[in-house]
């Protein structure tokens, strides 16, 4: 290990420690082993004991306040700019965001929450300079190797087409409502950038909420999208609402959350018995958001979540849909 690289591991180890004595004036016990571990910053992340002990904080009545101790430290720790302490707080995001969100109709004070995802926003506006993302999308007039197409061919060469899948971004000194969903949307879109980081309860934690702001019956779909059902059972249950929680979900909020449940449908092991649980949180919160989708009569959000629910009903087929047909007929 070179000078330089001790000296930075260094001062990660030390401010690693400083928060982890910040948060032990906060929460009533820091587990000993967290505090005496060779990498304090990664048993912050990992530690089921202490993580439940921060949710159950940040899931009070009082909590998400200007003056909350626990919403300082998640700001504190996030500035601190050391990767490995932002992983932290990004652990606790949907929680904070959860929370936040569900509590925006009580017009209770929320400052600290609010700290927090502007603090998170702020960091992604440097990072990117406030350029979009974009991607290119080849010319689907062109036939590949996976379509044919419907136009004559044409042998001349084509630009690909640039879409903006995350628009660029303005500093933002505080949340007001017509910015809330891009500052939560863009703290999420940082989350999936990091999910691989992230232990099976943070993912969980953030199928839970997504079924709480969702607001509906998903059950219905368990069977999706081949359910026999008839229109009347639809309709009832349908009706079915949760409201407390519900939450308006443009798509700012929708698209970065289908993201993340994608990765939990379909980036894990599920050998693991803690991803199982995953994959069926997430399973069960795609289906929530069809409900809430075909409730609003939301085309783009039918069309996205119902696109996860045919990839649930093709994972349990289990069909490898890149295999070819074995048969004796030979077709000349």
């Amino acid at each position: 290990m070179s000078t330089e690289q001790r000296v930075s591991w260094s001062d990660s180890f030390s401010e690693a420690q400083t928060a982890i004595q910040s948060l032990s004036t906060i929460i009533s016990s820091v587990p000993p082993h967290v505090s005496s571990s060779d990498s304090p910053a990664l048993a912050l992340l990992n530690d089921p004991e202490l993580a439940s002990q921060i949710s159950n904080h940040l899931r009070q009545p009082d909590s998400g306040a200007g003056d909350n101790q626990l919403c300082r430290w998640l700001y504190d720790t996030f500035h601190t700019s050391k990767l490995d302490l932002q992983l932290v707080v990004l652990r606790f995001l949907p929680i904070v965001a959860g929370v936040y969100l569900s509590r925006i109709a009580l017009r209770k004070p929320l400052a600290g929450f609010e700290a927090v995802l502007l603090a998170i926003y702020a960091h992604e506006t440097a990072s990117r300079d406030g350029k979009p993302i974009t991607v290119n999308i080849s010319d689907l007039s062109h036939p590949s190797v996976y379509h044919e197409s419907r136009q004559p061919y044409r042998n001349t060469p084509t630009e690909p087409k640039q879409v903006v899948i995350s628009p660029g971004l303005e500093p933002q000194g505080t949340i007001r409502s017509t910015k809330r969903a891009r500052i939560v949307g863009v703290a999420l879109e940082l989350y999936h950038s990091k999910i691989v980081e992230m232990p099976a309860q943070s993912k969980l934690d953030f199928c839970e909420f997504c079924i709480v702001w969702a607001g509906q019956d998903g059950e219905l779909y368990k069977d999706f999208p081949n359910d026999d059902k008839t229109d009347d059972d639809k309709k009832g249950k349908e009706s079915e609402m949760k409201k407390e929680g519900r939450i308006l979900l443009p798509w700012e909020i929708l698209q970065p959350m289908l993201r993340i449940l994608g990765h939990c449908l379909m980036g894990i092991n599920k050998n693991k018995e803690k991803n199982k649980e995953v994959h069926e949180a997430a399973c069960r919160a795609c289906r929530s958001l069809y409900a809430r989708a075909m409730h609003d009569i939301n085309p783009k959000a039918i069309l996205a979540v119902g696109s996860l629910l045919k990839l649930i009903k093709i994972q349990k087929a289990s069909i490898d849909h890149t295999e070819l047909p074995v048969t004796k007929v030979i077709h000349l």
